[in-house]
């Protein structure tokens, strides 16, 4: 995995955080089903697709980033969500 790819992914986890958080400013960024907002928008409004060298089924996705929050949540690691995601990510999807 190429450290370029796992910088580009992070950073581009990190801006859709951000946006994720503009769209639902008005209830404080809550939002039950955010793993299916954060893969349409993903796949559809992002460069993951280019960046993962392929275009993930939405519902794989999803599930991924279910996976990932709560190991993450359990592990408590001290690297960013947005790095340690992106490393798995790639990790998965390539």
């Amino acid at each position: 995995m190429a450290k370029r790819n796992v910088d580009e992914l992070a950073e581009l986890l990190h801006d859709s955080g951000e946006t994720h958080h503009i769209v639902y400013k008005i209830v404080d960024g809550d939002d039950p089903d955010w793993a299916s907002w954060y893969a349409d928008w993903l796949i559809n409004l992002s460069a993951l697709p280019t960046i993962l060298g392929t275009t993930p089924v939405r519902s794989e996705l999803v599930w991924k980033l279910v996976d990932l929050d709560k190991a993450y949540v359990a592990q408590a690691p001290q690297e960013k969500w947005e790095r340690w995601y992106a490393e798995r990510l790639l990790d998965h999807f390539s």
